[in-house]
């Protein structure tokens, strides 16, 4: 479980390299969309090689759809709550945080860090840890440190309130690792199937609510192919 925890912290302290690199200096909009693009195609290919693939050695076709879609409904409906307290754009890179709450925005960093955190306490609990996964997570929680902090800059918050921010969800992602070590047991049959598609619909809603969309704002048709990319990286890396 303290493996489960400090991975998780890892892949999220990203978010922290992430936003430290905004205040220093002005990525572009083009920089951040290729690396979230790239970042979503590594996180769909682990929903595929690391969780639906296992799910399906214990549990019919029909159950695990019924479980990614109960995973997925459940974090829009969270995402839909956030939204409404005025955390919709937490994300954006021009200041449009300026008019949400700043509690519904930490509230929304959070939510979208744990199914990936569970995800990967998950792969410690099998055995190693998911370099795909792990390089996946990396990759899109950097393009959203950097993009949310330049927003929240923007929007007239100090360096030292929003690494107070970003430092309280890399705790709890690496609180959602170690809980994904302790509950996503595959082993518990059909209610370890439930875990993993459960995890993969909430993984999937998160990568096309909050990531494809900032990345096709800038990156266009180009998008597509960026996440191609970094699916076919993430099938490289799963052999590892």
């Amino acid at each position: 479980m303290i493996e489960a925890f400090l991975w998780g912290g890892l892949a999220a302290s990203a978010l922290l390299v992430g936003a430290l690199i905004a205040y220093v200096a002005s990525p572009s909009p083009k920089v951040i969309a290729i690396v979230m693009a790239l970042g979503a195609g590594l996180l769909i290919g682990s929903v595929a090689f690391e969780l639906i693939d296992e799910a399906l050695e214990s549990a019919e076709v029909a159950r695990v759809g019924l479980f990614t879609l109960i995973g997925a409904a459940t974090f829009t409906a969270g995402n839909r709550v956030l939204d409404r307290m005025g955390a919709g754009d937490r994300k954006d890179a021009e200041g449009a945080q300026a008019s949400g709450s700043p509690l519904a925005i930490v509230f929304g960093s959070v939510l979208d860090g744990i199914p990936e955190s569970f995800v990967l306490g998950l792969t410690v609990l099998q055995g190693r840890v998911s370099v795909a996964l792990l390089v996946g997570i990396m990759l899109s929680n950097l393009p959203e440190g950097l993009s949310s902090s330049s927003g929240l800059r923007i929007a007239g918050w100090t360096r030292a309130r929003v690494v107070r921010m970003w430092v309280i969800v890399v705790v709890v992602a690496a609180v959602s690792a170690a809980l994904g070590y302790v509950l996503l047991d595959p082993a518990s049959g059909r209610s370890g199937a439930f875990a993993q598609g459960f995890a993969a619909g909430a993984l999937l809603a998160m990568i096309t609510d909050t990531m494809l969309p900032e990345a096709y704002d800038v990156e266009k048709i180009s998008t597509g192919a960026l996440v191609a990319i970094g699916f076919a990286i993430s099938l490289m890396l799963s052999a590892i």
